[in-house]
């Protein structure tokens, strides 16, 4: 009886663990944007979040206000790359990108 308990105990240990490899592994997204893109954005206070994470991401960065919006112009000519802890942070971070007109790669 004792055993039993024992063995129970140390499998429900064993299988609450994740392996050392899935939890220390780092997803890494690499992106580039060779030529400039433009987004027309009419709120400020977007125009100043956007441009401040692109700059984060070491983009380039121009901006023209007129006729009522910004014209946010950018690109990353160079390659770079972000190093995430999850599948699916790159995954978002990877669509960011793409919806932005980077090229991307995501590697495991």
């Amino acid at each position: 009886m004792f055993r039993t308990i024992a063995l129970l105990v140390a499998f429900a240990a064993l299988s609450a663990m994740t392996p050392p490899s899935i939890a220390t592994a780092d997803e890494i997204v690499r992106y580039q944007l060779k030529d400039w893109k433009a987004k027309h954005i009419h709120e400020t206070k977007k125009v100043e979040t956007i441009s401040k994470t692109l700059k984060k991401l070491g983009c380039e960065i121009q901006q023209h206000q007129h006729n009522g919006h910004v014209d946010l112009k950018y690109r990353c000519p160079k390659w770079h790359e972000l190093k995430l802890k999850t599948h699916d942070e790159a995954h978002k971070w990877e669509k960011w990108l793409k919806e932005y007109g980077f090229t991307t790669e995501h590697k495991h």
